[in-house]
């Protein structure tokens, strides 16, 4: 299947809490002068226009970015993120929104690559249109889990692997997990960000207790619920798992999650965590 579009979704809370992440870790790899390499196993489009019919139908990133990235007390641990924003839109209307893939680029600079795949045919179309003429990234439009294979370890032995399915089908769930151990396997130092969706809690609880039973160390989750669980069809929260995450990034988001939580939430549900699936 690939009917998953994530224009529809583009700037909605979810992609908040993954592209804060994503900020903060390169934001950790950077702080080395050791070049280090991104890759993503399912990067879309590298950016998305929220005037677009396909964002406008949801409105999902006006209960997302729309809500913070012009606030007053915004705190220090989203600068870097808010920053790469705030240079997408400079006339201070927010018309556009960075895809993973553009939020790595904007932040690495040109001295780190980006390995980038892909399969669905029109977004990966526009995705090396975003990035035409860029030495620095290689796209290819292959199943992510394969990408993986075929370049883990990389030669700079430092690595940021973000992994974002869709969920469109029953297995993905331990296909990331299945996706992850192999690829620890291959490279048991690299960084390896996996996003989930929460929409059904006993599935997330299964997902999570499933995935802290592989023999990996120093696995973190950070999860953000904007509104009560409930059984019925949609997404009333997101999560991140981290496998080796930077030693900082456990209490940064314990800072800026209150926050986040206050501006975001739909109800007076809304809660987060961070806790340690496994520690070291």
């Amino acid at each position: 299947m690939l009917s998953y579009r994530h224009s529809f979704h583009a700037g909605n809370f979810a992609d908040v809490l993954k592209h804060l992440v994503q900020t903060l870790i390169i934001d950790s790899l950077k702080q080395k002068p050791k070049p280090f390499v991104y890759h993503d196993t399912h990067s879309a489009a590298g950016r998305y226009d929220l005037r677009d019919e396909k964002s406008e139908k949801t409105g999902e990133y006006k209960d997302g970015i729309a809500k913070i990235w012009q606030q007053d007390d915004i705190p220090d641990v989203l600068h870097d993120y808010i920053e790469v924003i705030k240079e997408l839109n400079p006339n201070g209307e927010l018309t556009y929104y960075p895809g993973s893939p553009l939020v790595a680029k904007m932040l690495m600079g040109n001295h780190n690559r980006l390995e980038l795949t892909e399969l669905h045919p029109t977004d990966i179309e526009l995705l090396k249109q975003e990035f035409q003429g860029d030495r620095k990234v290689r796209i290819q439009q292959i199943d992510g889990y394969k990408g993986i294979k075929a370049m883990l370890p990389p030669p700079q032995r430092r690595a940021l692997v973000l992994i974002d399915p869709p969920y469109e089908l029953k297995t993905e769930h331990n296909d990331a997990i299945k996706g992850i151990v192999e690829a620890h396997k291959r490279f048991s130092t690299g960084i390896y960000a996996l996003w989930y969706p929460v929409v059904s809690r006993n599935q997330v609880n299964r997902f999570c207790e499933k995935f802290s039973q592989q023999g990996i160390r120093k696995i973190l989750r950070i999860e953000l619920c904007v509104k009560q669980d409930t059984n019925e069809f949609g997404m009333t929260g997101t999560g991140m798992i981290i496998v080796n995450p930077p030693w900082k990034l456990e209490q940064q988001m314990k800072e800026v999650l209150p926050w986040l939580t206050k501006h975001l939430a739909q109800d007076d549900s809304a809660h987060f965590k961070v806790e340690w699936l496994v520690e070291e």
